[in-house]
């Protein structure tokens, strides 16, 4: 059998939310690597939950050795707390593309090995290449602009339309590659942050998002801990903003804004920063660079609904 998945941040992870015990959900399972550390670790049992159905096909050969300690649920981590169906102990949400859908060319999320261009999670619903074919310019210029912040956004989105009908990942990165200047050394690839627009509004992430964090305030028991990674600059911001509302710890009021009435808080924090990779992480895996860990621990208020837009939550303008 190969070596399990190790992702990103496990072990800081597992000691921001120890004692681990009880009931817990991996909203995002992925390759399996989260809920294989809390087993590891003392968890009762693990709820998997993922989008994509092809990753319980992967589960299987290792996934028997927990017996009823390890439960695979398809569905989306924004009904996490209807697909769990109880009370849980701890919420572990990983964001963003998972290296093993990065290395699979049929999924198209990569600029970097050609495929068709679908980028859909779920393999439901409109794939990258239907909207990009459809989509007028200004809709795929807001798309690059508010989820990308790319520059270039308007440039191109024209030269997108120009290109239609585009059906593969590398037609597409040739399309902004020819928009952008080429990179100096150690730069990304300029197709980076089209290629991370474009599969947030395939997938509706942020919207996503946002019912994730509310669910699992919701399905958290009193003391429960909620564990987020993300590696985008734009999920940590609303992932910090949701938490910093949540405990009533985003600041108080002024002489120019009164502070207004704050209902009881439904999380602490017991960090006051996010949470990075260590030097030997880093040097393993050079990807955990980017990767932020925030963590938040359930009160005993009832669980509310944060207002999205005080959040950060980049919208389109007209909506999705």
């Amino acid at each position: 059998m190969t070596a399990p998945h190790v992702p990103v941040l496990l072990r800081p992870l597992l000691a921001a939310v120890a004692p681990v015990r009880g009931t817990w959900v991996d909203g995002t399972f992925g390759a399996g690597g989260y809920a294989r550390g809390l087993l590891e670790a003392g968890a009762g049992r693990v709820i998997g939950i993922d989008r994509d159905p092809a990753v319980f096909d992967m589960a299987r050969a290792w996934a028997g050795e927990y017996g009823d300690r390890l439960r695979l649920v398809p569905g989306t981590f924004s009904d996490l707390d209807e697909l769990a169906g109880e009370p849980v102990d701890g919420v572990v949400l990983d964001l963003g593309v998972s290296s093993m859908q990065l290395d699979q060319p049929e999924r198209g999320f990569s600029f970097l090995r050609d495929g068709p261009l679908d980028m859909r999670m779920g393999q439901d619903g409109p794939s990258a290449a239907d909207l990009l074919n459809t989509a007028e310019e200004s809709r795929i210029a807001d798309v690059l602009y508010h989820y990308g912040e790319e520059r270039a956004a308007r440039r191109i989105a024209r030269a997108i339309v120009a290109a239609r009908p585009l059906t593969t990942t590398a037609q597409l990165a040739e399309v902004v590659q020819s928009c952008l200047p080429r990179p100096k050394p150690g730069q990304s690839h300029p197709a980076t942050r089209s290629f991370q627009a474009i599969r947030i509004w395939v997938n509706d992430e942020f919207g996503q998002l946002l019912s994730g964090l509310m669910a699992a305030e919701r399905a958290l028991k009193p003391g429960g801990r909620l564990a987020v990674v993300s590696f985008h600059s734009l999920e940590d911001r609303v992932v910090k903003r949701f938490m910093q509302a949540r405990a009533n710890a985003a600041g108080g009021g002024s002489r120019y804004a009164p502070e207004l009435r704050q209902e009881a808080p439904a999380f602490t924090l017991p960090f006051r920063r996010a949470i990075g990779a260590d030097d030997e992480e880093l040097a393993a895996n050079p990807r955990a660079r980017s990767a932020f860990l925030r963590v938040a621990v359930r009160t005993d208020a009832p669980a509310g609904r944060p207002d999205p837009a005080a959040l950060g939550l980049p919208q389109l303008p007209g909506g999705m």
